[in-house]
């Protein structure tokens, strides 16, 4: 690290920042150590200091082999839903399907069902996905990840979960993904203050007879049979 870098370095560690993510901002925003691109530096950190997430501070964020664009718009990619990709591929890989065809429910920024295209594609096995979301907001975000990454083997739907989806697809898709909200709205305000800068909708789902936020994975479990093929797979993060 060069002096201008350390000593911008220590700077934000001083004010308050992690050195972990002090060192993150600089390499993204201090690119030629130029007096300008401090000052950004130090606007980013001012965004971080005052409870802003770093994912969307940087504007991207990794998710297993891609780099995701992300922003207020999405959820940020975190390592338990890695965990469920690499499960749905487990899965995929056990069925021996050469051209399976995918739905990601909810899709956010696509992180799931992106990720699953570009491994499955690297493993020469041509998938195609449906990503499927309410939110015109999160499917800009999630379309622009697909052309960053030149995944072009994917529809993306504006739908309720399964509501708009084409009835023609009725049980034809081999994998259903989704991680979808799953938070009791009275245990949302005890959690990380970080989350309330994360689509509230993308988190928090009512509660269904009795059982606290729960209502959008009982919806998906209820209805997922209908658009699967008898040896299709549903997995879900709860």
């Amino acid at each position: 690290m060069t002096d201008a870098r350390a000593a911008l370095r220590a700077e934000l560690v001083e004010r308050g920042i992690a050195p972990h993510e002090a060192r993150w901002l600089i390499e993204e925003y201090f690119v030629g150590a130029q007096a300008d691109e401090a000052d950004v530096v130090r606007a980013a950190a001012q965004r971080r200091l005052a409870g802003e997430p770093l994912q969307y501070i940087i504007g991207h964020w990794p998710f297993r082999g891609l780099d995701l664009d992300v922003d207020p718009r999405v959820l940020i990619p975190r390592p338990e839903t890695e965990e469920l990709v690499g499960l749905a591929l487990e899965a995929l890989a056990t069925s021996g399907l050469s051209a399976p065809r995918l739905l990601d429910l909810g899709c956010g920024s696509g992180a799931i069902g992106l990720s699953l295209l570009d491994e499955l594609r690297a493993r020469g096995v041509g998938a195609t996905l449906v990503a499927l979301d309410e939110s015109e907001d999160a499917l800009a975000v999630a379309k622009r990840n697909a052309l960053k990454h030149r995944l072009l083997a994917v529809s993306f739907v504006h739908s309720y979960w399964f509501d708009d989806l084409d009835p023609s697809l009725r049980g034809r898709f081999d994998l259903i993904a989704a991680n979808p909200p799953y938070v009791a709205a009275a245990d949302f305000e005890s959690l990380d203050p970080i989350l309330r800068h994360e689509p509230f909708g993308a988190l928090v789902a009512p509660d269904i007879d009795g059982v606290p936020g729960f209502e959008d994975v009982a919806r998906i479990i209820q209805h997922a049979p209908e658009w699967l093929t008898d040896e299709g797979v549903l997995i879900v993060e709860h």
